[in-house]
Order: C-alpha cells, then structure tokens, then sequence
C-alpha cells in the first residue's frame, strides 16, 4: 500500500514542479504578445496583469500524465482504462480554447459549444457516467443517451463554475486544490481500502489535479504575478470533472454491493455515504451557485440585465466590508474545505453523530472569523522563516531600531519612497521615484520583479 502513495506523490510532485517552473517563462510570453487586457470596472487589481497561466498548468497535466505511465504502480491505469487519454484530449481541446480567449476573448457561446465538444470527445473514448445510486430505488442504469447529457452538463457545470470563482487572486487554485485533495482521499479509500482498481484512474486526476494547482498557486497568491484566465480556469475545472465522472462510470456496483451486504434496495442506503463524495466537484459549485442567483437576483431586481457586470460578488462584498484581499480568499477556503472534508469525513463514519458536531462548530468559527474584519492576525516569531516577508512579524528590537532610523532617512532624502517599500528592504534607496501604473515599470506590467503594494491600496484603486 506504501508504493502506490509513493507513486502518486511523486507524480504530484513532478506535476506541481513543471508548472511552477513553466509559469515564469509563460509570464513573459504573456507580456510579449500583449495578453494583458484592461481593468475593468469590478476587477480588484490595480494594474494590467497577464494571463494564459494556463499553458503552464497544461503542461504541468501532460508531464505528470508522462510520469505516472512509466511508474509500476500506475502504468497499469494506462494498460487497462482508456480514460487518460480521453482526459488528455478533452483538456487539450478546452485548454486551446481558453488560450484564444485569453488572447483575444472569443465570444461567450464560442466557448459555450468548445466545453460540450471537449466533453463530448471525452464521452466518445469511454469518459462517460453509466449509472447512479438513488436512494429507495437502488442502482440505476442510464441509457447512451442519459449518460451522455449527464456527462456533458457535469463538465459544463463544473468548468463554468471554476471560471466563475476566478474572481481573486488564488482563490480558483485554492479552492480547487482543496475539493481535489479531498477527492484524492476518497478515490484512493475506494482503491486501496475496498480493492477496486476502477478507481484508480480518478485518484491519478485528482493527484494530477493537486500538483497543478500547487505548482501555480506561488505565481497567483495576492499579488499575483499572472493570471490563469479561461485556460487554466475552464482546463483545472474539466479535470475536476472527469475524476467524478470516471469513477461514477467505472465502478461496478455489483462490486460494491460485495462489502455492502444486503438487497440491492438496502445496499444503495448502505452506500449512499460512501457515495457522497461524488458530488466533490460539485462543492466548488456551492458558493459559486449562491453567489450567481443572488447576481441575478440583484441585478433584476435594479431593473438590470441578469448578465450586466458589477462588483456586488461574494468576494466584493467581503472585501467593502473591511476584510483584506488575503483574508476573503482565505474566508472561502475556510469553506470549500468544510464543505468537501465534511462529505468526506461522513462517508467514513455515516453513524456517528460527532462528524455533523464538528461540521456544526467548524461553520460557528467561519461565520465569527466572517464578522471580524477588523481583527489583524500576527504571525508568531518562530514562524517568521515559514510565511512570505510581508507576514513576518519583525522583532521588537528591530521594529523600534528600524522606525528610529528609517524616518530621519526619508526626510533627509527627499526621495518619494513609500514608508512600507523602506520598511521591507526591497527598494534601493538609489532608485530613480517612477510613476505608478506606467507599463513595463512596475508590478505586473514588468518582467521583473514585481513591486509589494498594500493591501488597501489595490482594492481602493479599482473602485
């Protein structure tokens, strides 16, 4: 059992690695052929950000694809299943896609008709739901045709879902990072815990899945260096897809009804939980949902178009009432954890009653943190080496020696430095005072480092 999670590390491993490394270079791509379009009125970000962060994370996907078929563990995943094949065409197909968007934002229902023919590839080579449990009833089949509209519509779903909640910096990777993990959890407990090996390949996506996210997540994190776009968006939410749909359409439930004991009837209430996790894909979908009918629900009831933008989102409305760019994203991951290792935590242990008691506590500690967008949390010294240099929370010694010398600096200097820039030691004090937002200077318009600008700075200016 220790090989195979060997195996799948490090395949999580080479994939996160690839795109970590290819984010850079795809970065500076982005910036020469001019995929940097203009804030809009509800973007949160100040300057002109490149995207097709997504060619970074296709290629993190086909190397970990390349990996995991020469290890002898999962090689066999590629010997016996056509499935990651199917994956790698569909992704190929909505991830050219989303480049094109990226590039020159093809129009809504272009992409529409690409998501339907990228699934639809994938159902051809075998990718496809066949049957569903459904409590009081038991295992039932569908038709060609009801397993190829289902598929289709979950892999709309999803993919439309991810893009909607790329709305902040990291929060798309994130969220779909966690739902992935858990979803790792739950394919590889079927796999190796109940011995079906028709769960395989959806552990394979989901480890795959995890390394992508990972690996982009360091470019993305508030301030992000690059975007993913439609690219990485639609391609991470396709992924996300054919996990659920590959073991819903693999796994035999003759098979389960084996450890499941019982009549058909009886196996299908037994196996409900185990079967819960199936809607993982879909918890992405949970705030995205509710944040999509209350927009329309807005904006007909202003007399608006149900399509009109505006900055009324979830993230928005977390970030106008007092909470930083870093601490709304962290409040949503909060969540999509909650509500996918809850699903998680239910199928193991269905009857006991302390799993809806933490799920009950865990919600009562999101909804205070959720009400406290005042409160400023500092990271420990002992944690300094661990969180990136704007977290650090310096020494008291060097806190006082740093004002006491700095101030006298600034005043005598004359050079318009901002007092946080001096603070954190990344500007020279030789450098030239440039104008803010000229592109090619500073912060994502450039291909050099880019510039630490204060939290509130970012989300005033894009108001």
């Amino acid at each position: 059992m220790g090989q195979p999670v060997r195996d799948y590390l490090l395949t999580l491993c080479v994939t996160a690695a690839v795109t970590y490394l290819l984010t850079g270079p795809v970065r500076k791509f982005a910036i020469a052929v001019g995929a940097m379009p203009a804030i809009r009125a509800r973007d949160v970000h100040r300057e002109p950000t490149p995207r097709l962060g997504g060619i970074a994370m296709f290629g993190g996907l086909c190397a970990g694809l390349i990996v995991a078929d020469h290890l002898y563990n999962l090689k066999g995943v590629f010997e016996l299943s056509n499935e990651p094949r199917a994956l790698l065409s569909g992704a190929a197909l909505i991830w050219l896609i989303g480049v094109l968007d990226d590039k020159f934002e093809i129009d809504a229902l272009i992409k529409l008709g690409g998501q339907m023919i990228a699934a639809a590839v994938m159902v051809i080579q075998g990718l496809t739901i066949l049957w569903l449990p459904i409590p009081g009833i038991g295992t039932v089949a569908l038709t060609q045709w009801q397993g190829t509209l289902l598929t289709v519509a979950l892999v709309v779903i999803t993919i439309n879902a991810v893009n909607f909640v790329d709305g902040l910096d990291g929060l798309a990777a994130g969220m779909v990072c966690i739902a992935s993990t858990a979803f790792f959890l739950y394919a590889y407990r079927l796999w190796m815990g109940y011995g079906i090996e028709a769960a395989a390949p959806a552990t394979l996506f989901a480890a795959i899945l995890m390394g992508m996210c990972i690996g982009f997540l360091p470019h993305n994190m508030h301030p992000a260096r690059i975007f993913m776009g439609d690219s990485g968006s639609m391609l991470i939410g396709l992924v996300l897809a054919a996990g659920a749909i590959s073991i819903t359409g693999q796994v035999d439930p003759d098979s389960m009804q084996i450890f499941f004991q019982g009549s058909e009837r009886g196996a299908t209430h037994a196996m409900l939980p185990v079967f819960i996790p199936l809607v993982l894909p879909l918890t992405i979908i949970a705030i995205p949902a509710a944040d999509l009918i209350l927009a329309i629900v807005r904006r007909t009831w202003n007399g608006q178009s149900p399509f009109a933008a505006d900055r009324g989102h979830l993230h928005h409305r977390l970030l106008e009432i007092g909470h930083s760019h870093s601490r709304a994203v962290l409040i949503m991951y909060f969540w999509s954890a909650l509500i996918a290792f809850g699903a998680v935590g239910y199928s193991v242990h269905s009857a006991s009653m302390w799993i809806v008691f933490v799920i009950i506590a865990a919600s009562a500690v999101g909804l205070v943190l959720l009400l406290m967008p005042r409160f400023t949390p500092r990271t420990p010294h002992w944690a300094n080496r661990f969180v990136p240099p704007r977290y650090r929370r310096p020494a008291p010694e060097q806190a006082s020696s740093s004002a006491y010398e700095e101030k006298p600096e600034l005043v005598t200097s004359g050079a318009q430095q901002a007092p946080e820039d001096a603070q954190m030691g990344e500007e020279s004090p030789e450098r030239a005072p440039v104008a803010v937002g000229v592109s090619g200077v500073n912060g994502a318009t450039a291909i050099g480092a880019r510039s630490r600008f204060p939290e509130h700075r970012s989300i005033d200016s894009s108001r």
